[in-house]
């Protein structure tokens, strides 16, 4: 199992201690945490012959369900963990460490800073640069997503709970936080993300964030945007921020870009099948309300193939 494959493992369970932690036994609390789903119950299958099988049966299902997770890590995986004494001792091990004393999250913040979400982002984005894989897949350096936030001017803007910001390809919601950071109130956060894993990581980062009712979606935005109205029409965003995949170019797989039931191509000129950076900046505008801002990540050939005349003679 290589570094970015161990990591989804080690941050479901930095994000099931931290839950723990926080809102284990706690009434009404923003997250909850199943009674025999903690991490206390976790530690008390150390050693136990079906300790993979039950920690996905007994922890891990009922924190997703109760929290709206999805596709998280198998801890039974025989291919990824080993299988017989190898898996009981590598899951053993693996509790064990987060048992530490010194890792006690009930109080993670100082100074206004939030530490724990902060090494969840440092561990996805470490762990995905040692891979050599994954790279930009589900990480948006922070540096970037502050200078996002400050181009789409939501720190100087009058905001409230009501006013919604959306990441149609959210990753692992760095972007998104990162946005909400620099609002002056707290805002409405919506995601989605294709794929499944990564969706999950999201969702537990924003709720690491303390942004626990932030929704994240997992779907294919450009396939089946998943944020919608009541009538069928696009929801539309106060501010929409993205840093899209570069070069997708099976963006128009599962739709006919020319029959969009959401007009979302045919005003601006359907992108070639290898610009698929456009066909997400076209479904950007279409998001955004009327006053609306947004900001997007794109590599210079998607503007350059619009000044060439795109694929329309009257693009001009």
């Amino acid at each position: 199992m290589d570094a970015s494959q161990y990591k989804d493992y080690v941050l479901v369970m930095l994000f099931i201690k931290y839950v723990s932690d926080k809102y284990a036994g706690q009434p009404f609390a923003a997250i909850t945490v199943p009674v025999g789903s903690s991490f206390a119950d976790m530690v008390a299958l150390k050693g136990t012959a079906n300790i993979g099988d039950d920690i996905n049966k007994k922890i891990i299902g009922p924190l997703a369900l109760a929290n709206q997770l999805s596709d998280v890590p198998d801890f039974n995986d025989a291919a990824k963990l080993g299988s017989g004494k190898e898996l009981i001792e590598r899951l053993t091990n693996l509790i064990a460490i987060f048992e530490n004393k010194a890792l006690d999250f009930s109080k993670n913040r100082a100074d206004g800073d939030d530490i724990l979400g902060d090494a969840y982002e440092y561990l996805m984005r470490h762990f995905a640069t040692e891979s050599g894989k994954s790279k930009g897949q589900f990480y948006t350096p922070a540096e970037v997503s502050r200078v996002i936030a400050q181009i789409i001017g939501i720190g100087g803007a009058k905001t409230s709970s009501q006013t919604t910001v959306y990441d149609p390809t959210c990753g692992s919601g760095s972007l998104l936080l990162k946005v909400s950071d620099a609002a002056t109130t707290p805002v409405s956060l919506y995601g989605q993300e294709k794929d499944a894993a990564t969706s999950g990581l999201a969702r537990m980062n924003m709720i690491l964030h303390r942004n626990p009712t932030a929704e994240i979606k997992q779907g294919n935005t450009l396939a089946n945007p998943l944020y919608k109205t009541d009538e069928g029409e696009l929801k539309m965003f106060d501010y929409v921020v993205a840093n899209p995949p570069f070069s997708d170019k099976r963006w128009s797989t599962g739709i006919k870009p020319d029959e969009d039931e959401f007009d979302r191509f045919m005003p601006y000129g359907i992108p070639p099948d290898k610009q698929g950076d456009y066909a997400y900046l076209l479904h950007i505008v279409r998001s955004l309300k009327s006053t609306g801002k947004g900001a997007c990540i794109c590599p210079w050939g998607v503007v350059s193939w619009q000044y060439r005349g795109g694929n329309s003679a009257e693009s001009d």
